[in-house]
Formats: C-alpha cells, sequence, structure tokens
C-alpha cells in the first residue's frame, strides 16, 4: 500500500515539474502584463495582437513591427521542419532499405555510425557544418538551415524505419518483383505501405527535432537575418525579456500537438480494439 502511494505521489511530482510550465504560461497569456507573475486582469488582447500584427491596442504588448518579426520566425521555423522533414524521411527510408539488406558486420558498423550524430551534443554538430560549410565557401541562410537539419534528423528517421523491415516478410519484395513489378513499382506499392508507420513516425520526430533545434540553426544560418523560433527567443531574451505575444504562441502551439497526440492514440486504440474483438 505504501509502494503504491509513494509511486504515485513521485508520478504526480514529475508530471507537476513537466506541465506547470507550461500551465503558468498558458494561463499568463490572458493577461497583458509584460512580465509573468503580474496580474492585469482577464484578456484575449495578446491574442489579437498575435493574429493582427500587433495591430490591436495591448497595453503591455509588443509593436506590429516586433509581432511581425515573431510571427515570421515561426513561418519559417514551420517551413524548415517540413522541408527537413520530408527530405529526411526520403532519404531515412532508402538508408535504412540498404542498412537492412547490407551483411551482418557491415549493418552493425553502419548502424553504429548512424547513433552517433544522435548521441552528439548538438553544438559540436553546429559547430562542425559551420566549419564545413565555411571550408566549402557556402553562403549561410535558408538552405545550409535545411541541409543541416536533415543532417540530424535522417539517423532518427532511420531508427524508426529499421524496425519496421525487421517486423516485415523479408520474401514480399521478391514476390512483387516475380509477378511482374518493376523495382520502384514494388518500392513503391508493396514496401512502402508496409514501412509506412515507421516513416510517420519518423516524420514526426524529424519535424519536432528541427522545430525545437536552437544550436545547429544558430552556427549555420550566419547573418542572413534568418531567425527561427528559437534564434527569435534567445535574440529576445539578451534584449532584456519576451516579447509577451510568445506566451499565446506556445499556448497555440502546445494545444495544436496535444490535439494530434490525441488523435493519434485514439486512433491506435481503436485499432487494437478491433484487432482483439
Amino acid at each position: 500500500m505504501m509502494k503504491k502511494i509513494l509511486a504515485k505521489s513521485y508520478l504526480g511530482f514529475v508530471l507537476v515539474l513537466l506541465y506547470a510550465p507550461i500551465v503558468f504560461i498558458a494561463i499568463y497569456s490572458f493577461t497583458t502584463a509584460k512580465s509573468m507573475g503580474n496580474w492585469t486582469g482577464f484578456t484575449f488582447d495578446l491574442y489579437k495582437s498575435l493574429f493582427t500584427g500587433g495591430a490591436a491596442e495591448v497595453v503591455g504588448g509588443s509593436s506590429p513591427e516586433k509581432v511581425g518579426s515573431l510571427v515570421t520566425a515561426l513561418e519559417n521555423t514551420l517551413l524548415i521542419a517540413l522541408i527537413a522533414s520530408a527530405f529526411s524521411v526520403m532519404l531515412g527510408t532508402l538508408a535504412a532499405i540498404g542498412i537492412y539488406n547490407m551483411k551482418t558486420r557491415q549493418k552493425a558498423a553502419v548502424q553504429f555510425m548512424n547513433n552517433i550524430p544522435m548521441l552528439n551534443p548538438d553544438i559540436i554538430t553546429g559547430v562542425s557544418l559551420f566549419l564545413l560549410f565555411v571550408f566549402l565557401h557556402i553562403s549561410k541562410g535558408y538552405v545550409t538551415v535545411i541541409l543541416s537539419h536533415i543532417t540530424f534528423c535522417t539517423p532518427y528517421v532511420v531508427l524508426n524505419v529499421l524496425p519496421k523491415l525487421s517486423q516485415m516478410n523479408p520474401n514480399i519484395y521478391e514476390a512483387a518483383l516475380d509477378l511482374g513489378a518493376t523495382p520502384s513499382q514494388a518500392l513503391r506499392k508493396v514496401m512502402i505501405p508496409q514501412l509506412w508507420p515507421g516513416m510517420l513516425s519518423g516524420f514526426i520526430l524529424s519535424f519536432t527535432m528541427s522545430l525545437d533545434d536552437f544550436a545547429v540553426t544558430y552556427f549555420t544560418a550566419g547573418s542572413s537575418g534568418l531567425d527561427t523560433l528559437s534564434t527569435y527567443i534567445y535574440a529576445d531574451a539578451r534584449k532584456g525579456g519576451l516579447t509577451p505575444e510568445l506566451r499565446p504562441m506556445m499556448t497555440i502551439i502546445f494545444l495544436l500537438i496535444l490535439v494530434v497526440l490525441l488523435l493519434v492514440n485514439y486512433r491506435t486504440f481503436k485499432k487494437t480494439k478491433t484487432a482483439n474483438s
């Protein structure tokens, strides 16, 4: 009995630590106070300001230029994350198929090499890519940031697709070829549907990693004026305070992710229930 109480108390404590800051931000997104902890009354003004580019009259809010820069940073973040995730899924899936068909020793060696970028600290990856682009005389900006994000996202896709390849019937591809399919048709119509859950997991993980990245983006964006959410928040914090409109933006992003997770879990639960019936 005592063990159960302690286990539940510990779990509750961890959940509070994880979600209290998010709840705190969500609550203070409904007040126009510039500093959190100073409640000036319930209002939707910060949300209005965020969606109207700072045009709304908000006491303690930001100028239209600052809100515009924040929205631009969000657009850059989403665009980079989408492009990097899409390319990572394509490259990672093909790499996983190649690794799976290798001999045992080669396979182990390549898998080990694939794991290194994931264990490598972000700052080392960022500095390494920065030096590579300098050496190759590539101007830093959108292209270098996207290439960098593809570089550190692809190993995560490989890690998600390989287990699906192991679960798949190894003869299904050969059977498709024997029945007259070309290698590209067998890949698209036979293998991809089997690997789709792993590819989707890899895409979501890559998107999240790209969305969250700071160190790699900071070193590879250069002085082109390109801002993502992470670099914008860093620059904003260095100036002495965060843009109040960040609070509603963070709340909206969290709620969207929560809805997606609930839908995915509900779908998985429904499939499991149908399979057990």
